[in-house]
C-alpha cells in the first residue's frame, strides 16, 4: 500500500489518459522552462517524467526576465491531454500571451509539434474528439462554454455547434472551472471545480452529464472532502479507467508552500453516473501493468545535465527547469563533471528577477538540498546561492562588499498569511544574518518542513565538518502572485554592476519523514 496523495510535490490541474497499459499526465508550469510536464505511469502511483512539450513558448520580453518585467502566475494553464487516432494532443491558454496553444506529436517523447494557434482564448479547457470525427473544446469560469473546432482545430468552426452547457446559478465563491470532457458509453461527462458559499466553502468536484451535446447536462455536486487537512477541497482533473475496468480521478489538494498536490480518488458507475468513495483511501494500490518497473525520480541529485545530444545542445535532467527563459550565453557547463556556470548580466532588485535560476521542486513531508558554490568570479555587490523560490522565499547566498566575502541569509516576509496580496516587487527582503568568510567556495544547505502546513525553511553552511544554522527559521507562505509551490534555485544576480560568475557543483537532493 503506497501513501495517498500519491505526490507531495507541486503538479496542480492535472489531466490523465491511459494508451494501452500506460498513463499519462499533465500537470500546470506556469513560467517555468522547459515548460508543460508530462509524467508517466505504469500504476497510477509512480510516476516520472516522460517529457516536457516545449523547450520555450513565445520568448518574449516578460518570458525572459527582461528588466523588471515577468509572467509570474501566469505562463501555461490547465493543459488537456488527449490520445487520438495514434497522435497525442496537447492544447492549453497562456495567461501572458492571452492565447490558446496546440500541440501534437505521434509519440508521447516527442517531437511536439506546434501547431497554429486556436483562435480564441479557452480558460481550463478540455478537447474532445467524438467518434463522429467532429471536434470540440469546453473552457470557461461560471458559464461553461462548449464550441465546435474546425476539423485543423484552428478555431471555431463556421455554422458549428456553440452554446452555454453549464451555468453557475448559487451564490459561489468559485464558479465552475477546470473542465474536463469525456464521452463514455455514449454519453457526455464534464466535470469541474468549484467552490459555494455554503457549507464548508472549499474546492468541491461537479459532474454534469448528457445524452447529446445539443441536450441538457444535468448533474452537481459529486465529491467533497479535504482528507481532514486544513478543509482544502480535493477537485479539478482527470478520470482515467485501469485495463480491468477500475476507475478512478487524478485531483489535486492545496498543501500550502509545497504546493498543490495530487490526490487519487476511486470511483465506479451506477445507472451510468460516476459515483466517487466518499473519502480517498490514505493508501492504495494498483496493480502495475509493468510489474517490477523502475521509474526515474522526479527530483535528483548529481549532474545537472544529460550529455550534448548528436547537435552539441546540452540538455537539463528531467527534474531541473528554469525560471522563465534562460539566457543561453549567460550559462555553460563547465568541464568539471556536474558544474553549473552562471553569469549575470543585468542590475536586479531581489531574487525574483534573477535570470537562470535553476529549480526542483520542493518535495514533502521534508527535504534538503546541499551544494557546493564557488564564487571566486563574483563582483562586489553580486549574490549567488541557494534559495526557496516562492514569493515568500529565503535564501543563504554568499556575497561580495569592498572585496570582502560574506555569507548572508535574507528572506521575504509578509503578515498576510492568505493566498492573496502581491509580493512580486523590487523589494530587496530583509536579510537576517551577515557573517564575514575567509573563503570563496563554500558548502550550502537548505531545509524544508512541510508536515502539516508548517511550511518553514531554515539555511546552513559547512564550517570544517559541522553545519551552522545562519539566520532564521523562516515562513513560507503560498500565494496566487507566483501561484507554484516553492522550488529549490540556485541562483545569481547583482544589484551593483553585471558579469560576475558562480559555479555551482555536488548538487545532493534528499527526502525526508520530516
Amino acid at each position: 500500500m503506497y501513501p495517498n496523495p500519491i505526490i507531495w510535490a507541486d503538479y496542480p490541474d492535472p489531466d490523465v489518459i491511459r494508451v494501452e497499459d500506460t498513463y499519462y499526465m499533465v500537470s500546470t508550469t506556469m513560467h517555468f522552462m522547459p515548460g508543460c510536464v508530462i509524467l508517466r505511469s505504469y500504476d497510477l502511483i509512480h510516476w516520472e517524467v516522460a517529457t516536457y512539450v516545449y523547450d520555450a513558448l513565445d520568448d518574449t520580453p516578460d518570458q525572459r526576465l527582461e528588466g523588471d518585467r515577468q509572467i509570474y502566475g501566469k505562463g501555461m494553464w490547465a493543459a488537456s491531454l488527449r490520445y487520438h487516432q495514434g497522435k497525442y494532443y496537447v492544447c492549453f491558454v497562456a495567461n501572458d500571451t492571452h492565447q490558446t496553444y496546440l500541440f501534437s506529436a505521434f509519440e508521447i517523447t516527442g517531437p511536439w509539434m506546434r501547431h497554429p494557434n486556436i483562435v480564441g482564448f479557452y480558460h481550463d479547457c478540455s478537447l474532445l474528439f467524438d467518434d463522429d470525427g467532429r471536434v470540440y473544446i469546453i473552457y470557461g469560469n461560471a458559464e461553461i462554454h462548449l464550441t465546435e473546432l474546425k476539423e485543423d482545430l484552428t478555431g471555431p468552426k463556421p455554422g458549428g455547434l456553440n452554446r452555454i452547457i453549464v451555468r453557475e446559478t448559487g451564490p459561489y465563491h468559485l464558479g465552475y472551472e477546470g473542465a474536463h470532457i469525456y464521452k463514455i458509453n455514449g454519453k457526455y461527462y464534464a466535470f469541474f471545480i468549484h467552490i459555494t458559499q455554503s457549507r464548508h466553502s472549499r474546492r468541491t468536484q461537479a459532474c454534469f452529464v448528457a445524452d447529446s451535446l445539443e441536450g441538457d447536462f444535468v448533474g452537481g455536486e459529486v465529491f467533497d472532502d479535504d482528507m481532514e487537512y486544513f478543509n482544502a477541497g480535493i477537485a479539478q482533473g482527470g478520470i482515467v479507467d485501469t485495463p480491468d475496468g477500475k476507475w478512478y480521478a487524478l485531483l489535486f489538494q492545496d498543501h500550502g508552500a509545497v504546493g498543490r498536490i495530487p490526490v487519487l480518488v476511486p470511483l465506479h458507475w451506477e445507472n451510468d453516473v460516476p459515483v466517487f468513495d466518499r473519502k480517498p483511501p490514505p493508501y492504495i494500490d494498483i496493480p502495475s501493468t509493468r510489474p517490477g518497473y523502475e521509474y526515474k525520480h522526479l527530483v535528483g541529485s548529481d549532474d545537472f545535465f544529460y550529455k550534448p545530444d548528436e547537435n552539441g545542445k546540452v540538455h537539463l535532467k528531467d527534474y531541473w527547469q528554469w525560471n522563465h527563459i534562460p539566457t543561453d550565453i549567460l550559462w555553460s557547463v563547465t568541464d568539471k563533471p556536474g558544474t553549473y556556470r552562471i553569469q549575470s548580466g543585468k542590475i536586479n532588485p531581489n531574487l525574483t528577477f534573477s535570470v537562470n535560476t535553476l529549480t526542483q521542486r520542493a518535495m514533502g513531508p521534508a527535504c534538503e538540498a546541499i551544494v557546493t558554490l564557488d564564487g571566486s568570479e563574483l563582483k562586489d555587490g553580486d549574490y549567488a546561492g541557494l534559495c526557496f523560490l516562492i514569493s515568500t522565499y529565503g535564501f543563504i547566498a554568499l556575497t561580495k562588499e569592498a572585496g570582502q566575502y560574506y555569507l548572508v541569509m535574507l528572506a521575504r516576509t509578509t503578515d498576510d498569511k492568505t493566498i492573496f496580496g502581491n509580493l512580486v516587487d523590487k523589494e530587496t527582503g530583509v536579510e537576517y544574518a551577515r557573517i564575514p568568510v575567509d573563503s570563496d567556495k563554500v558548502t550550502l544547505k537548505a531545509y524544508g518542513n512541510f508536515v502539516n502546513n508548517t511550511d518553514e525553511c531554515e539555511f546552513y553552511y559547512m564550517d570544517g565538518e559541522d553545519w551552522k544554522k545562519l539566520g532564521i527559521t523562516h515562513n513560507m507562505v503560498w500565494k496566487m502572485d507566483q501561484f507554484v509551490g516553492a522550488r529549490y534555485g540556485l541562483f545569481l544576480y547583482s544589484t551593483k554592476e553585471i558579469g560576475g560568475t558562480a559555479q555551482f557543483s555536488r548538487f545532493v537532493y534528499n527526502v525526508m519523514n520530516s
